[in-house]
């Protein structure tokens, strides 16, 4: 039974998320290193913006992310992709943390987001609909559950999207996600001075 529970950790903890093109070359040789330093890959973007960005959004698996750990990811991440073919030309590296309003990478921030507002892109039309969004209420065998407002069904339900259906989930900022962000930093805040 330990053996499944695992398993079935792990697979709340994978990303669902796969960036393609460059963008998916550069997550599947940063990603290794990324987590060989105790942290998570989040999302990968490669943009032609300020002569090329490759921006690298990272975490630890509590969800928190330094300036500190920002730049340490930063300072090991560059050789690593300077050496790599893949980017013949000159680009910028950002890391970032996801920020407030971050993306929903793995079936595990369904949980850890329950009861926040998020928009939900899945990746072909659902009975015609091709966002999402509403309060997240959880996870339930494989499917995210959201309460949206669907004037046709009278208002207010909640729906199941197959997790693997998602193209892309993000956190909607409200005053509600500020102020639980404000609480959980100013936590985090006070366990490092204790």
């Amino acid at each position: 039974m330990a053996l499944t529970d695992a398993s079935q950790d792990e697979r709340q903890n994978e990303r669902f998320v796969r960036e393609t093109g460059l963008a998916g070359e550069v997550a599947r040789v940063a990603e290794p290193a990324i987590e060989g330093l105790g942290f998570r890959l989040v999302r990968v973007v490669v943009s032609g913006r300020d002569g090329g960005t490759v921006q690298i959004m990272a975490e630890r698996p509590d969800g928190t992310m330094s300036v500190e750990d920002c730049a340490r990811l930063s300072r090991d991440l560059s050789p690593l992709l300077d050496a790599w073919d893949g980017l013949s030309e000159r680009y910028n590296l950002e890391v970032s943390s996801p920020g407030i309003d971050r993306p929903l990478t793995r079936p595990s921030d369904f949980e850890t987001w329950a009861g926040f507002e998020a928009k939900l892109e899945p990746t072909e039309p659902i009975e015609g609909r091709k966002r999402f969004r509403g309060r997240i209420e959880g996870l339930e065998a494989g499917e995210v559950r959201l309460e949206v407002d669907l004037p046709d069904h009278g208002g207010a339900v909640v729906i199941g999207l197959p997790v693997t259906m998602i193209a892309t989930a993000k956190l909607v900022l409200t005053d509600a996600l500020l102020r639980t962000a404000l609480a959980r930093s100013r936590s985090r805040s006070e366990g490092k001075s204790a």
